[in-house]
């Protein structure tokens, strides 16, 4: 009986070895990006802890005011880490229906400017497109259509209403009630040429069959870093822009 105790604790210690040390060689030879407890780098590439990364900075609706700046904070101090220029915006309450807290501003630095810009955003959504120019945007610009992104064409960010547009008192709020929404329209690329939704979602535009390959290709690596994302394939209502959003819910169409 002792000596099956002895074995028994034995085959514990050699398995809690054995996890230690996995452990240790995962987290000296996987991607920084792969490891859910190493900090987020907004320039690494897209991994498979990326998204529940940003998350982290996600602010729950019953969050008191000092978790909201405490959060905010963090998140802002990552993405000047990464070289963008941010600022905080003020929050705001559209009679408790339209309800915004710890959104920024990105004002400039070292991520593609967005047009119109002064853009109110929550922080991690700030984050989402950042990731996105970076990782899914450039890169697809330049592999497809030869030239870098200059900006990036957009309708906003806040806007205090219900999903669709609908009206209906049942209807939910819009994650753009909540500023954490973003509707692109077009692209223009530093040699002049303007990628538009509208025009080029077909391929049957000026530019031809490369700005449908590019446009589907931003379409599928947002999936990647946004929750959300509705193009011209999902409804009639998408078919000039892409929303790109970070609903706690996931859809890709």
């Amino acid at each position: 009986m002792d000596r099956d105790f002895a074995d028994f604790w034995n085959l514990l210690w050699e398995l809690a070895l054995g996890v230690c040390a996995g452990f240790a060689l995962l987290n000296a030879f996987a991607p920084d990006q792969d490891l859910p407890w190493k900090p987020l780098d907004l320039s690494h590439p897209i991994g498979q802890a990326t998204a529940a990364k940003v998350a982290d900075f996600d602010i729950p609706r019953t969050a008191a005011p000092e978790e909201t700046k405490a959060v905010t904070d963090a998140c802002i101090q990552v993405l000047r880490e990464a070289g963008v220029e941010v600022e905080r915006a003020p929050d705001r309450n559209d009679g408790d229906f339209c309800v915004v807290r710890g959104a920024v501003r990105i004002t400039g630095g070292a991520v593609t400017p967005l047009a119109p810009g002064g853009l109110v955003m929550q922080c991690p959504m700030a984050m989402r497109y950042v990731i996105w120019d970076r990782q899914v945007l450039q890169p697809a610009a330049r592999d497809i259509l030869g030239s870098p992104v200059a900006s990036v064409q957009n309708y906003g960010s806040y806007s205090c209403r219900r999903i669709y547009g609908r009206t209906g008192t049942d209807d939910r709020p819009s994650e753009h009630a909540r500023a954490n929404a973003l509707d692109v329209a077009a692209v223009t690329l530093e040699d002049g040429r303007v990628i538009s939704i509208a025009g080029d979602w077909t391929g049957e535009g000026r530019i031809g069959p490369d700005a449908r390959r590019f446009l589907k290709r931003i379409r599928g690596g947002a999936c990647r870093v946004f929750s959300t994302v509705l193009s011209p394939d999902y409804n009639r209502q998408h078919h000039d822009h892409l929303h790109l959003d970070g609903a706690p819910r996931s859809l890709c169409a």
